[in-house]
């Protein structure tokens, strides 16, 4: 008996504690993300690694392709560097360090100021090899890894932004001329 009681208060507190919760995606509450991320329109990213960020970032954004009225632009501007790290008594590198910082502005496509701006970064490791080619494809990988957790990174920081709609007082404050 003395075990249901307790069952069933934990499960009051679980149900009590999930009050707040609100879907990041999803339509409920209020939520309008699906739709505002699908309305921007990324800029073209200079290398290759900006390109498959770019890439990533269209596919999250607008799973159904370009949109059709963007009301969004978002620019992205990408740095990459690599620091060996696990040196051998020879004085060779046996793991790197691969840092991929971004650094991204969302404005009006009207234009206008970026309304929300930002950077991220990530650190990925790979393995240096006694082969250059195995090397090569590990480095590839790790860029490749590090490109699609910043893209990740990126929609969840807009769709945090998104989920809750502009207050009253956010549009007066954008409409009011600056002195």
């Amino acid at each position: 008996m003395w075990s249901f009681r307790i069952i069933f208060l934990l499960a009051v507190l679980g149900f009590l504690g999930g009050c707040g919760f609100q879907p990041l995606y999803g339509k409920h509450f209020g939520a309008y993300a699906p739709e505002e991320l699908a309305a921007i329109k990324v800029k073209p990213i200079r290398d290759r690694i900006g390109q498959q960020l770019h890439n990533h970032l269209l596919s999250l954004f607008n799973p159904e392709g370009r949109p059709k009225k963007p009301r969004y632009v978002l620019v992205v501007t990408v740095s990459e560097s690599i620091s060996s790290l696990g040196v051998r008594k020879s004085a060779f590198a046996t793991r790197a360090n691969l840092t991929l910082r971004v650094n991204y502005q969302l404005s009006p496509i009207s234009g206008g100021e970026a309304f929300l701006s930002g950077n991220e970064a990530i650190i990925v490791s790979y393995n240096i090899l006694d082969s250059d080619f195995a090397t090569l494809m590990a480095e590839k990988d790790a860029q490749a890894r590090a490109v699609r957790e910043l893209a990740q990174a990126i929609q969840t920081r807009f769709a945090a932004h998104f989920t809750h709609p502009p207050t009253k007082e956010k549009l007066e404050k954008k409409k009011k001329p600056r002195r």
